[in-house]
This record gives C-alpha cells, sequence and structure tokens, in this order.
C-alpha cells in the first residue's frame, strides 16, 4: 500500500502545515458602517502577514487595526466612511472614490470587511463607475465588476520592496515561511521512491505515465497536470 501524498497530509491539517494562528496579531475587516475618524497610534510587524498593520484609535472610543498603506506614520489622521478626503489610509465604497486612484483591501460582497488584495506592495485601480457596478483593474490585469456599495481602503500596501532583499541562507527562508504554515522544500514526483508517490520509482527519473489526470481521479492518484485542457508552451 502507497504512502499519503504530501497535498492528502497537507488536507488533515496537523500542526506540520497549520499556521500558528495564536501567533498573529489581529483580524484586518472593515467592521463598522459609521462615518469615523481616527488616528494612528501604533504600526505593528504582523508574522501571519506580509504587510504591516496600523493600530487606529477612533474618536468614539474604539480600536481597530488596518493594513497600513505605504508613508503612513504614527499620528496622521484615517478616516472611515463618507465624507472623508481621498488620501491613503481613508475608507470609503467604491461608488465615492474618483477613477484612477489606487486602493486595497477591497469587499467581493459589500460588509464581507475587505478579501482582494492585501498583500505588501499591492493595489488594485479604479477604472470606471456605471449605475449598478465599479469596473476595477486587480494587480494580474484582471478587470473585475464589483457593487458600488462595496468597502475599500486609499492608497498602496506598504512593505512593497519585500522581494528585493535576499534571504541568503536556507534557514532563514524555512522560519519565514514556516510563520505561515508553509513548507520551504518542495521535492519532486519524480525523485520520490514509487510507494510515496504516482511519478515515483523507475531507474531514471521520469513521471512513467501521462501527468495528465481527470478531475474525478482519486486523492491518492489525483498529481500532476489536474483537468488540464491542454499542456505545454502556448504559441
Amino acid at each position: 500500500m502507497g504512502k499519503r501524498l504530501r497535498s492528502q497530509r497537507l488536507g488533515r491539517g496537523t500542526p506540520t502545515y497549520r499556521s500558528a494562528s495564536h501567533r498573529f496579531k489581529a483580524k484586518i475587516k472593515y467592521k463598522s458602517q459609521e462615518t469615523m475618524k481616527g488616528r494612528v497610534v501604533d504600526i505593528i510587524h504582523d508574522p501571519g502577514r506580509t504587510a504591516p498593520i496600523a493600530k487606529v484609535k477612533y474618536d468614539n472610543g474604539d480600536e481597530d487595526y488596518i493594513l497600513a498603506p505605504e508613508n503612513i506614520r504614527i499620528g496622521e489622521e484615517v478616516y472611515h466612511g463618507s465624507p472623508a478626503p481621498i488620501k491613503p489610509g481613508s475608507i470609503l465604497e467604491l461608488g465615492e472614490i474618483p477613477e484612477g486612484t489606487p486602493i486595497y483591501n477591497i469587499e467581493n460582497q459589500p460588509g464581507d470587511g475587505g478579501k482582494l488584495v492585501r498583500s505588501s506592495g499591492t493595489y488594485a485601480s479604479l477604472i470606471t463607475h456605471d449605475i449598478d457596478k465599479v469596473v476595477i483593474e486587480l494587480p494580474s490585469g484582471e478587470l473585475k465588476a464589483l457593487n458600488p456599495k462595496c468597502r475599500a481602503t486609499i492608497g498602496v500596501v506598504a512593505g512593497g520592496g519585500r522581494r528585493e532583499k535576499p534571504f541568503l541562507k536556507a534557514g532563514k527562508k524555512y522560519h519565514a515561511l514556516k510563520a505561515k504554515g508553509k513548507k520551504s522544500v518542495v521535492v519532486r514526483g519524480v525523485a520520490m521512491n514509487a510507494v510515496d508517490h504516482p511519478h515515483g520509482g523507475g531507474n531514471r527519473q521520469h513521471p512513467g505515465k501521462p501527468t495528465t489526470v481527470s478531475k474525478h481521479a482519486p486523492p491518492g492518484r489525483k498529481v500532476g497536470s489536474i483537468a488540464a485542457k491542454r499542456t505545454g508552451k502556448r504559441r
């Protein structure tokens, strides 16, 4: 009998593949619908995400956390809800944001708290307004139509130069990914024994069978190109 694949072990949710969520500083989510003005009291490193977070204290006494935009500093004022100035850190509905403005932490549905564009250094651009929708351009270049009532934060997520500094040591890469519940080293299937992987075994490293599998394949055989419409280089 063969051994479980990496994807099967990962899905089981053992501590090896589980992120250390008890070390995460805060959950970033738009909570209130009311109009508020606050002040940044601290900027915090969160090991669970790639971007720093800003601790905001609002005039009504509430404290909350937002993804820090570029160039924000302690003591700066931020606004939640209309009317608010068009400046980094302001949280507004998409229907109230001018076209061409960089935005991040965008709601997919009104009230879901923010789902899109949350990694360090990323931003989306607001392309156009329509009667019942707003079109934005995601960092991938995809155009997406959203409800004008969806909220977003103006600016660019801080920490954009994160990938420019090299790790230099394998151990640093290991600990950086371990903090997020990821493995730093991934072994190829063809380098394994036949008992460990469908592509393993043989006198040389080769899959030994077609790497395209059905989307209905059982979990132990679901490796390679799953339900691929085509393979090879695009011409």
